[in-house]
């Protein structure tokens, strides 16, 4: 983890001292999540994501690009007592209590995981003039760097060294930006890891059953993101409607294929 904050750092420093090369963006938003295998369904983990970026244009019409971002990111699932029973339709609830008092409880949550990782994620986009808007894919590298579970009310000894998680995530990307004002994006993004972040044995008393699920993180996020050194120009083309085009387009006069 240590070589790859220093080979950002050394990527961000590059950025700084050529800014009219770069773009540079900083980023908030946040996170609707899930693990699927886990038993919980439904995006109901709310998490933080935020941080900073740095594009660079692969052409000199500014229609496609390359972004690495160094991010704050928090994963993981979530679940209610109460929904919990809704789902089983289970009058007679699920008797979340606690027994011993000196053990963290919350009775009103059955399933509850939290997984924050640092994050590199690495991304290419197309950008529409027309409309403003940029189709992107990628990927990313997350470092593991808090772990906390609360299953049936009860706080588990689960964190970073237990090693019940994967230290490392690595994901896809699909992403897609609309422009609002000049460097002022929205951001959409879905992930979804290529790796098992573990493998779970769960048992059906019940039933007498048992049967084994590997757990994957599955991310919806929305953010915002300003670039604060990015060069627009008026389109003298721009009608209202936006029938031809948005009303700011890039200066591609001090872009990375410029001269000036």
């Amino acid at each position: 983890m240590k070589r790859a904050i220093l080979i950002l750092a050394l990527i961000f420093s590059i950025a700084a001292a050529y800014p009219q090369k770069f773009i540079g963006s900083v980023i908030a938003g946040g996170n609707l999540s899930q693990v699927d295998g886990d038993e919980v369904a439904g995006y109901y983990k709310f998490g933080f994501n935020g941080g900073m970026s740095v594009t660079l244009p692969l052409d000199d019409k500014y229609h496609w690009y390359g972004t690495i971002e160094l991010l704050y990111t928090q994963k993981g699932s979530y679940q209610t007592a109460y929904r919990a029973n809704a789902i089983l339709n289970d009058t007679t609830g699920l008797y979340l209590h606690n027994e011993d008092p000196s053990v963290p409880f919350n009775r009103k949550i059955k399933y509850k995981l939290n997984l924050d990782y640092v994050e590199v994620p690495v991304i290419f986009h197309y950008e529409d003039h027309h409309t403003g808007c940029a189709i992107g894919a990628g990927f990313a590298w997350g470092r593991l760097v808090r772990a906390h579970e609360i299953e049936n009310g009860w706080t588990t000894t689960t964190d970073v060294r237990s090693h019940t998680y994967r230290t490392s995530d690595w994901s896809v990307i699909a992403d897609a930006q609309i422009r609002l004002y000049k460097g002022l994006k929205l951001n959409i993004r879905f992930q979804y890891s290529l790796r098992p972040l573990r493998t779970r044995e769960y048992y059906d008393s019940y039933k007498q059953e048992t049967w084994t699920r590997k757990e994957y993180n599955n991310v919806i996020t929305m953010r915002l993101i300003y670039s604060f050194n990015e060069s627009f120009v008026r389109n003298p083309n721009w009608e209202p409607g936006g029938r031809k085009g948005t009303r700011w387009v890039h200066d591609t006069s001090k872009g990375w294929y410029s001269d000036k």
